[in-house]
């Protein structure tokens, strides 16, 4: 049985206008959220809000919210609310692209085409722990003292970090296989 990959339902044509669609819109929004960014880099937070995403502890992740003062935390209220609409442009563009990538790749090697159907799953599956991530933060942003929130949110961030990561490293790395190789082994096109 073969694996199937998200967007499937797509036909290979509308995957790359998507996918050209979504990897500009996803690198606007990425701009956005470094300016808003800016500001949050403190001692505290030398990271700005992915010190935030890391915290792990309801201490750390109160020092880091006080260190910001009320401009800071209205900046982090922002990003993290730009931060859902960021998730789901790079959810379904890293998505397609290790989709696109795994196509490409059909015929040349089962396992790299599998590795890239996963990754593909794995990219919306980042998303939704993102989602997750960003709710537990909000919490904590708003004054929540439960500890609960900042290990969600830690538990939550780095199987994140790990599945874009690995995503992206599938994507360049495919990417510059087909090129290397010119497209040899890839199958057909279906419109």
């Amino acid at each position: 049985m073969k694996l199937r990959h998200p967007f499937e339902w797509l036909s290979n044509t509308a995957q790359k206008r998507a996918f050209i669609a979504l990897l500009i819109f996803t690198f606007v929004v990425m701009m956005g959220l470094q300016v808003l960014d800016g500001p949050l880099k403190t001692k505290a937070a030398p990271l700005g809000i992915i010190s935030f995403e890391l915290a792990g502890a309801q201490g750390q992740a109160r020092e880091i919210v006080e260190s910001w003062g009320p401009r800071g935390r209205v900046y982090a209220g922002i990003n993290l609310g730009l931060d859902y609409l960021f998730l789901v442009a790079y959810g379904i563009c890293f998505g397609l692209g290790c989709a696109m990538v795994a196509q490409s790749l059909t015929g040349r090697t089962e396992i790299l085409f599998s590795v890239g159907v996963f990754l593909s799953w794995g990219q919306i599956a980042a998303a939704l722990l993102d989602s997750v991530e960003n709710f537990a933060l909000i919490r904590v942003l708003l004054g929540s003292g439960q500890e609960l929130w900042p290990v969600v949110a830690l538990w939550c961030a780095i199987p994140k970090f790990i599945a874009v990561t690995l995503g992206l490293i599938y994507i360049l790395g495919g990417v510059v296989m087909v090129l290397v190789t010119g497209g040899r082994g890839r199958s057909e096109d279906s419109a």
